[in-house]
C-alpha cells in the first residue's frame, strides 16, 4: 500500500477518447487520481457528478483530475457523454494501476468472492509524490471534503 510521501506509480492508460495519458507528463502539475469500481453504478455516478460539479474549483486550485476504473474506453466514453463529465477517465482493464496503487480488494457479492476496486482518492504533488490518501471514501461527501481540505 502506498504511503504519504511515496512516489506515485507511473502509468500509461487510455482515456475515454482513446488518447494515451502518461502520468509522467504531469510532473510539474498537481494531480488528483480517484479510483472507483464501475461506470453507471449508483455510487460511482454520484461521485463522478460531484467531481464534475466542482471541477472548475479543482482547476482553479491547479489540480488535474483523473478517474480510473477497470471499465473499457467505450464505457468511459458513454459515461462521460451521459453525465457531461468534463475531466479525464482512464481505463485500466487489467487492473495494473489499480493494483500498483493498492486499491483492489476482495469482495463478497451474494456469496461469490471476487476482486473489486476500493473507492479511493490520491493527491499527488508537482514532483510526483503522494501528498494525501483517502481510502474507502463516501461517494456522496468525499469530493466536497477533499476540495475543502485542498483550499486550506
Amino acid at each position: 500500500m502506498l504511503k504519504i510521501k511515496d512516489r506515485a506509480p507511473l502509468f500509461s492508460l487510455q482515456s475515454q477518447s482513446g488518447q494515451v495519458i502518461n502520468l509522467i507528463d504531469y510532473l510539474g502539475h498537481k494531480v488528483i487520481i480517484y479510483f472507483y469500481p464501475q461506470d453507471f453504478t449508483g455510487g460511482c455516478t454520484l461521485q463522478a457528478k460531484d467531481f464534475s460539479k466542482h471541477y472548475e474549483e479543482f482547476n482553479k486550485l491547479g489540480y488535474k483530475v483523473f478517474g480510473i476504473s477497470k471499465d473499457s474506453v467505450e464505457s468511459h466514453a458513454s459515461f462521460c457523454d451521459a453525465y457531461k463529465i468534463p475531466f479525464t477517465l482512464l481505463s485500466d482493464p487489467k487492473r495494473e494501476v489499480i493494483k500498483a496503487y493498492g486499491v483492489f480488494q476482495e469482495t463478497v457479492w451474494y456469496g461469490d468472492i471476487g476482486v473489486d476496486t476500493r473507492r479511493s482518492t490520491f493527491v499527488i504533488d508537482e514532483e510526483g509524490k503522494v501528498l494525501d490518501i483517502f481510502l474507502d471514501v463516501d461517494p456522496k461527501t468525499s469530493t466536497l471534503a477533499l476540495l475543502e481540505k485542498l483550499k486550506k
